[in-house]
């Protein structure tokens, strides 16, 4: 199996009916800062993180690697998704396989940008990963990510206690397309 690392980064930018998912620029700094320290966006992950801390160590271009894109409305981001392997932290039926998740602004929340943005990545790594499942956890608490999995097509492999919550562990299949395209078979190194 191939790292998300070798595949071209970034790719073109993705884009949706309303939506654009691209890589992180400059211009995202002050959001990816909102972002993680917001404390409804925290609500089930432990938190929020300390401004002053963030502003000293964050970059000035945030979250430049494989797997992170901005997601942006009408030329601002409002929120990332990130495609990463599973490491050691999480449960070991999970070690090694893609792992989805996605932060949004809360004046963000109940427009369907989540599951627009997330239906859109899907796509675009079945396309360059045919046939590879995808894994989304969340805490069982957490209402509207549960919706938002059962929506995308993830299957639930197992509920497990972490960080002091019951936390659900889900599974997608990418569909299985009768006609393959045998350019999404080819993996490049990242240039960076």
């Amino acid at each position: 199996m191939e790292a998300l690392e070798l595949v071209a980064w970034p790719p073109e930018p993705i884009r949706t009916e309303r939506l654009v998912l691209r890589e992180a620029e400059a211009r995202d700094r002050a959001t990816f800062i909102e972002l993680l320290t917001s404390p409804e966006v925290h609500t089930y992950l432990g938190g929020p993180r300390p401004r002053d801390e963030l502003e000293r160590k964050t970059p000035e271009v945030p979250e430049q690697w494989a797997g992170s894109f901005v997601v942006e409305r009408d030329g601002a981001m409002i929120g990332q998704l990130l495609l990463r392997r599973a490491s050691e932290r999480h449960r070991p039926a999970a070690v090694g396989k893609a792992d989805l998740g996605y932060l949004f602004l809360p004046r963000a929340w109940g427009f369907g940008y989540a599951a627009e943005a997330c239906a859109a990545v899907l796509d675009w790594f079945r396309g360059v990963f045919p046939g590879e499942p995808v894994l989304l956890a969340t805490q069982t608490a957490n209402g509207s990510s549960m919706r938002l999995a059962a929506k995308l097509g993830f299957v639930e492999v197992e509920r497990f206690q972490a960080w002091g919550a019951e936390q659900w562990l889900g599974m997608w299949h990418p569909p299985v397309s009768s006609s393959a395209d045998p350019a999404s078979d080819e993996k490049f190194s990242s240039p960076r």
